[in-house]
């Protein structure tokens, strides 16, 4: 490879960084009440253009932890390749789960310490988790759990909607995540797409936006990143992007009214990370996945948009980005603008094929110091916003997160201001749903409703991948604990939607069956034959 001579290099990299400070002062990085720039300084630029090529590549690579992994493995992983962040998965496992992370996470920043990019500042490395909160939520115990992303949509408050945010990014820093892949911004247009499903915040692109950017606000203001995903929106599509390469025919024109005013929206509030979806945009460059294309990046994204953020990848473990082997895949995703690798599915190889790139000119190294640059400015600012060791978040924010649980109940059928059964009640739900179940029979015996295992008014909860075969013929209410779709073909006398199976959902929609609350929430997607709400004003 031809050297390039250090000056220009730091020129070059210092310009990159002091766009990124005039992008984030245009548009404002809005944490809470305060507005904040990065501080990616010359000193950044010549800290970055001093790295190696092997720190480099560590910098851009994000592979995977379990969260049930010993520290002591998570810390060796970290100090083998460099690596500049690392996403958890899968579960903690039993035991305290506060306590696992905070040790994980722990091990984590002090294993990357000294190792690779060393900023001017105390900065800590990227830790990130895919916590939306209703069925994609890695830690589901010990932290502050939210209703969904369309039971925020049909409680239709986006004020509340920042507040839970911020009360669960205060909870998720508490225990050392700084990046958070949510809020999704998908627009759910394809009626009764399962793909993205009740990760939506709903079908109407203004109302998504409002949700999304006020999460992002809400996270942000906790110290911990927002994602902005999957660009350049998932929502119309029924092809599950894990297993296909799902395709956007929709025209450019439908794309930018439909599909990009929720990430614009995101964007504008200061959202510090997109993640490129692996869809096939074909009014843009058909045939290939956004997370590898230079055009829907670039032209799109970083244009249009104006995201002068982090751009992370998809998982490179799914089925459109395995088209490649790792290596390959890894360098057609960083030529393509992307500046973190997610989840490659041979860290080696994938380190190995940058090098290799690097080696021999086909990936610039200006390519890779710009991803870097903009790596360096984010951990700058997650710096800015300091979390502290317990969770801090206001008792107000907390309650928010109760608040949109209760008002996002919906009645889709029935009765709106008395019980909708006569006691005894008996309630029955699908594999899976006992605790649901368990809470909803608790609360409506708190309320003076007679629970019974055998006979009664048949109350039926179905939940996340239930169809039409869960339902049961003649009940006299059917509850919808995830989308609503399963409800167009139930002929219970009641239907209500909760979107989500969390505790305060089914305590809320208790006293609604008990006739002790009104139900206000209005489904925020269409339901066939069914109105968005049964109770009017």
């Amino acid at each position: 490879m031809r050297a390039t001579p250090r000056r220009t290099v730091l020129l070059a990299v210092a310009s990159v960084a002091l766009a990124l400070v005039a992008g984030a002062c245009q548009r404002g990085d809005h944490q809470g009440d305060r507005v904040t720039a990065p501080d990616p300084s010359a000193r950044v630029a010549a800290a970055v253009a001093g790295l190696s090529d092997g720190d480099l590549v560590g910098q851009v690579l994000v592979p995977s932890i379990d969260l049930s992994a010993s520290p002591e493995s998570a810390a060796a992983l970290v100090s083998r390749y460099h690596l500049g962040g690392v996403v958890l998965m899968g579960d903690p496992g039993s035991g305290d789960p506060v306590a696992r992370v905070r040790a994980l996470t722990g091990a984590l920043q002090q294993a990357s310490a000294g190792l690779g990019l060393t900023l001017d500042r105390d900065t800590d490395m990227l830790v990130a988790t895919d916590q939306e909160y209703g069925s994609v939520t890695r830690i589901r115990s010990g932290i502050l759990q939210l209703p969904s992303a369309m039971a925020f949509g049909a409680a239709g408050r986006p004020e509340l909607t920042e507040a839970a945010w911020r009360a669960a990014g205060a909870d998720l820093a508490s225990i050392g995540i700084n990046v958070d892949f949510a809020p999704d911004a998908d627009v759910t247009a394809t009626p009764g797409n399962t793909v993205i499903g009740s990760r939506s915040y709903g079908s109407t692109p203004a109302a998504v936006g409002e949700h999304v950017a006020a999460a992002v606000r809400g996270l942000q203001a906790a110290g911990v990143a927002a994602t902005l995903k999957h660009f350049p929106g998932h929502g119309n599509t029924t092809t599950d992007s894990h297993e296909a390469l799902p395709v956007l025919g929709q025209s450019l024109a439908d794309l930018t009214g439909a599909d990009l005013p929720p990430f614009q929206a995101g964007i504008g509030a200061g959202s510090w990370l997109v993640m490129s979806g692996h869809l096939d945009v074909a009014a843009v460059e058909k045939g290939v996945p956004a997370s590898f294309s230079s055009k829907v990046l670039g032209p799109l994204l970083r244009g249009q948009l104006g995201f002068g953020g982090v751009v992370v990848t998809d998982a490179l473990n799914m089925a459109p980005a395995m088209a490649w082997p790792p290596g390959e895949a890894a360098v057609r995703a960083l030529l393509a603008g992307n500046d973190l690798l997610l989840m490659p599915p041979d860290l080696a190889a994938a380190r190995q094929g940058l090098l290799d790139a690097l080696a021999s000119g086909r990936l610039p190294r200006a390519r890779l110091l710009d991803a870097v640059t903009r790596i360096a400015t984010l951990r700058y600012r997650l710096a800015d916003v300091s979390p502290n060791p317990a969770p801090v978040s206001a008792d107000a924010d907390r309650d928010a997160a109760n608040a949109v649980a209760a008002g996002a109940v919906t009645v889709l059928r029935g009765a709106c201001n008395s019980s909708l059964v006569q006691a005894p009640v008996r309630i029955t739900a699908s594999d899976g749903f006992a605790r649901p179940a368990a809470w909803l029979a608790d609360e409506l015996r708190r309320r003076g409703v007679e629970v019974s295992d055998t006979g009664g008014s048949l109350v039926r909860l179905v939940g996340y991948g239930d169809g039409p075969d869960q339902l049961v013929p003649g009940a006299a209410v059917t509850v919808a604990m995830d989308t609503p779709y399963v409800l167009a073909t139930a002929d219970s006398p009641a239907l209500l939607a909760t979107y989500c199976s969390t505790e305060p959902a089914l305590r809320a929609v208790a006293a609604v069956i008990a006739g002790r609350a009104t139900a206000v929430g209005r489904s925020p997607v269409a339901v066939a034959g069914l109105p968005r709400t049964a109770c009017t004003d």
